[in-house]
């Protein structure tokens, strides 16, 4: 599969940062954004449209470096907005930065969901808060191609307002202070600097990664999937609530999972799978126990007494086993790994259990 790279930076009153970061990934030999995109303020947007597209600073970079122009226009500068819309001209007051926080995090959630593009973001611009919650989304959300980075200036050209990237030729600006010393700008040094990250988007509710979700709304999913674990069974209602979340079970999964949690309650021995051929009559005994309570309200017992009258088969051992690891990891993605059903010990002494402690286990 073809992938294309985004350039997404956040960005201030100091646009040059896309060309630095374009000149910086260049020189050292690395791969190209196909598309540019920046999320900025009212102020912001201005400087960006009428540096890099009217003055044509963008232009020149590629020019200048012989380099094919990738997909921008006014239509790639996004302002971000307040939490009622209107477009944010500062990061004054806490609603500022609420808006700016989830226009971020909606916008590196919904280009990390696009299985076709690689995300590279810069925090090179923009203010301190802005830089940080670009990195904090792209930690909740980034996938393992995905990038983060900053460039780093020599002193000198740093925040220059004539400086936009070392030219391949001659070019004399004069120093941004008292002084006003010569420079010349090819012999600036500009680099790329790589940031690590955690990348935590298997914890995130699926409901979070395909619609638009607020930044508090993601780390508190987040914080939650990543939580200590706590299993609540409410064999009534016929759910698990596992990490605050429910998940609804079919009466001869939940009565599979209930007899598992209850053999570790009494503290038998974890069940070993039944051997081909060689079904176990105690097993079925205890199993049926479990379902019989579970489903006594509706009835539709009779089929499974007959199909386990000669004790629990390897087949429906494994079938049971099988559909409730699948529905908890559908539902609970990273922080099911708490609660599935795990395998202990070597064949043929293979045994199965949950890996809960007692005091994590709540019957309602």
């Amino acid at each position: 599969m073809t992938t294309k790279t985004i350039l997404l930076a956040v960005t201030g009153l100091t646009p040059q940062v896309i060309t630095e970061t374009l000149y910086a990934l260049h020189h050292q030999g690395q791969a190209m954004p196909a598309e540019i995109h920046i999320l900025t303020t009212s102020e912001g947007y201005q400087r960006a449209r009428l540096t890099l597209i009217n003055d044509d600073w963008l232009k020149r970079f590629y020019l200048d470096y012989r380099l094919p122009m990738p997909t921008f226009s006014e239509q790639h500068i996004h302002i971000l907005q307040q939490v009622n819309g209107e477009p944010l001209v500062d990061i004054r007051t806490q609603t500022d930065n609420q808006g700016m926080a989830d226009g971020i995090t909606e916008w590196i959630r919904r280009l990390t969901a696009d299985a076709n593009v690689s995300l590279h973001v810069s925090i090179a611009g923009g203010r301190k808060t802005m830089s940080f919650y670009a990195g904090y989304a792209l930690s909740l959300y980034g996938r393992a191609h995905d990038r983060l980075s900053h460039v780093l200036v020599s002193a000198d050209y740093e925040a220059h307002p004539q400086f936009y990237y070392p030219t391949p030729y001659s070019n004399v600006i004069y120093g941004n202070d008292i002084t006003r010393k010569p420079l010349d700008t090819q012999n600036a040094e500009v680099v790329i600097a790589d940031i690590p990250f955690v990348r935590l988007r298997h914890g995130l509710d699926n409901s979070l990664l395909q619609g638009k979700s607020s930044f508090s709304q993601s780390v508190a999913k987040a914080q939650q999937a990543l939580g200590s674990a706590s299993l609540k069974v409410d064999l009534i209602n016929r759910v698990l609530i596992a990490h605050g979340i429910e998940v609804k079970l079919i009466p001869a999964d939940l009565a599979f999972y209930s007899w598992l949690l209850k053999r570790q309650l009494t503290h038998k021995e974890p069940p070993i799978c039944p051997s081909e051929g060689a079904p176990e009559p105690s097993y079925a005994e205890e199993y049926l126990g479990e379902y019989v309570f579970i489903n006594s309200e509706i009835g539709g017992a009779d089929r499974t007494l007959k199909h386990l009258a000669q004790g629990m088969t390897k087949a429906f051992f494994e079938q049971r086993k099988s559909r409730t690891n699948k529905l908890l990891q559908q539902t609970l993605a990273q922080a099911a790994s708490y609660y599935l059903i795990v395998s202990v010990g070597k064949r043929p002494q293979t045994r199965y259990q949950i890996m809960l402690k007692t005091d994590q286990i709540d019957y309602l």
